[in-house]
């Protein structure tokens, strides 16, 4: 089981529990839209936020898929769902007691505590996939015996009525930050998606995307790039935007003549790429914000210019492919067009425009969040064929519940984890060892990080895997000088990579599931396509102009020469420029590509240089053809 999940190993629930699962489901993005007036405690938030997560995620997912139709599993999950609301409901009644008597747990909170922390564990394995609780379960084994580890790696360990009543009654454990950041920001995101997409959103971008670049050389796979770049704003999973936009864009590259797995990996390396496209970010964006003490607006403005970087790459990547093998573009009359399409659906972007306003003028990301729910409604209504009705509004509010049980049941098994390592002092540890192994040289620092951080993020959700590298490699940077953005950024990026490197590569597995593809070949596809990601985390961490701080001609130079860059490199791994280039050439556009997209005087230089060269190579090679 995997982040995809959500496509094929859910129950098709019918009759009276379809009902009962739409009315929880229903009632829970009430309730999340409530506490944004209310005022709420913030234990009860996270409390009930779980609560419904697990009642939901009990109800649809099945311990395994062979199991999707079998009535008396379903009796038993029930049961299951019965309990877990048992045990929130102890922590909600008893939270003052619990805190209390926090270090003297009584046989009964034990009981509830240890009962909630398995069903959190079993709910998560479920609905994201057995990394995630194994990591939590070995988290919760080296807090209990960690005495018996001699050395560097030990510690005093804790006794077992301690430990559990720290994970399930304190606000730094199961309900710590990352569940806190699910149940508030991260829940309201996912409604206004749900309720943008419901109005025509999704379809509104696939044709813009296809009215703008369908006619260009290999324009599905340029349609795939656009189309998941502007789907990727209102997306939190890499998996989702390849299969929101991949059953339209990979049967069409396929037709024009795309290889199945070179299909597959433009639509999982651009879907992945959405996951660093802003305002949504993979929700990873509010939880960066909380642990930096930063707006919300200023990590989504330093992310810009990585992720347009990201996308550039990757669409002259797939245009230098069709170059390369003579792919053509679509015909004008299989495409929409541009003027009906745009006046039909521009008003469905006024959310996201008044959006980005509010937060810029300073309100809180929940309430610029909820009052754009409240206009996507409003705006469906300006035309008839985005206009939502009382079905389509019940229908968003079902599948922002669905959409929220991968984050939600991420974010509270990754507070296990959290929390065990401030329990045990694992995640300081991780720190020194990085920082005794690299001798204190940050460029064998940086690889170190970057190894561990796709080795953590594989087979996670973007949220949940930028939780486990902020916790174990941002430290390690910050320690050795690089800014905290930075150093937040570089572990994000690499984090999100991870879905589409292999061996666990989700968004290649779930594009090649689209196309039939081998996933391996897929994957290892589609890391050379977003080969920049590998490159452009490196740079901002040397000079962070590349993350818009600086001064405004700085940030634009530096914009100018990282966009050549990008291109260069995409010609490089592709072998095309003018014409097909040589090795030396290559060469020189690798390291042109580098060097330019670098930020410094000397670099630059050093890229115009060979970026002439092989220009002048080109057209010389060029007059002799």
């Amino acid at each position: 089981m995997s982040e995809t999940s959500e496509f094929i190993t859910t129950r098709r629930l019918k009759g009276v529990p379809a009902l009962i699962f739409s009315a929880i489901a229903i009632s829970m993005s009430l309730y999340q839209l409530s506490i944004v007036v209310l005022l709420i405690m913030e234990h009860m938030v996270r409390g009930i936020h779980l609560m419904f997560v697990l009642l939901l995620s009990f109800l649809l997912y099945p311990p395994f898929k062979k199991f999707r139709h079998s009535r008396i599993v379903f009796g038993l999950d029930i049961c299951l769902a019965i309990l877990s609301a048992l045990g929130i409901l102890y922590m909600l009644i008893y939270f003052n007691e619990l805190i209390m008597r926090n270090y003297a747990p009584t046989s009964t909170d034990v009981f509830f505590g240890l009962l909630t922390i398995i069903l959190v564990l079993e709910a998560s394995r479920r609905v994201v996939g057995p990394a995630l609780p194994v990591l939590a379960l070995f988290m919760l084994l080296y807090a209990l015996y960690g005495g018996y580890i001699p050395g560097f790696w030990g510690h005093r360990g804790l006794e077992f009525d301690l430990l559990i009543g720290h994970m399930y009654a304190t606000t730094e454990a199961l309900f710590g930050l990352p569940l806190g950041v699910s149940a508030t920001f991260v829940f309201l995101f996912i409604l206004l998606g749900s309720f943008l997409e419901k109005s025509g959103m999704g379809d509104f971008f696939m044709k813009l995307a296809m009215g703008l670049v369908g006619q260009a050389r290999g324009g599905p796979a340029k349609i795939a790039v656009v189309s998941s770049a502007l789907f990727g704003t209102i997306s939190g999973s890499a998996v989702a935007n390849v299969y929101g936009t991949g059953v339209y864009t990979i049967p069409m590259m396929k037709k024009l003549g795309y290889k199945p797995h070179f299909a597959a990996a433009v639509e999982a390396a651009a879907s992945t790429g959405g996951q660093i496209m802003p305002p949504i970010m993979g929700a990873a964006a509010f939880i960066m914000a909380e642990v930096l003490g930063k707006s919300y607006i200023e990590i989504a403005i330093a992310a810009a210019i990585p992720a347009i970087l990201y996308f550039i790459s990757v669409f002259f990547m797939v245009h230098w492919e069709a170059v390369r093998t003579g792919l053509r573009g679509m015909r004008k009359d299989e495409l929409p067009n541009l003027r009906v399409v745009i006046p039909k659906g521009f008003h469905l972007l006024i959310p996201l425009i008044v959006l980005v306003y509010l937060l810029i003028k300073g309100y809180t990301v929940m309430m610029a969040a909820f009052i754009c729910v409240i206009l996507a409604l409003i705006v469906s209504f300006f035309r008839s064929e985005t206009r939502m009705d009382i079905k389509k509004i019940l229908s968003a509010l079902e599948a922002a519940a669905r959409g929220a049980l991968i984050i939600g049941t991420a974010c509270a098994c990754a507070g296990i984890v959290v929390g065990g390592m401030v329990f045990t002092g694992l995640g300081s540890k991780f720190t020194d060892f990085i920082i005794m192994v690299s001798g204190g040289n940050l460029l064998i620092a940086l690889p170190l990080v970057m190894i561990a951080s796709i080795i953590l993020g594989m087979g996670l959700p973007t949220t949940a895997a930028y939780i486990m590298v902020a916790v174990l490699g941002a430290p390690a940077l910050i320690k050795l000088g690089v800014p905290p953005l930075s150093a937040h950024m570089f572990t994000f990026y690499f984090a999100i990579i991870s879905a589409l490197t292999p061996p666990v590569a989700l968004a290649a597995y779930a594009g090649a599931s689209l196309a039939g593809s081998d996933p391996m070949k897929t994957g290892f596809t589609g890391t050379r396509l977003a080969l920049v990601a590998f490159l452009v985390p490196y740079m901002f961490v040397f000079n962070p102009a590349l993350l818009m701080i600086g001064s405004i001609p700085e940030v634009i130079l530096v914009f100018i020469t990282a966009v050549l860059g990008s291109i260069a490199l995409a010609c490089s791994v592709q072998g095309v420029f003018f014409i097909k280039t040589n090795i030396f050439e290559r060469i020189a556009l690798g390291i042109a590509s580098i060097t330019l997209i670098h930020p410094g005087l000397i670099t630059d230089l050093i890229g115009f240089g060979l970026l002439g060269m092989t220009i002048f190579s080109q057209k010389v090679l060029r007059k002799k053809a």
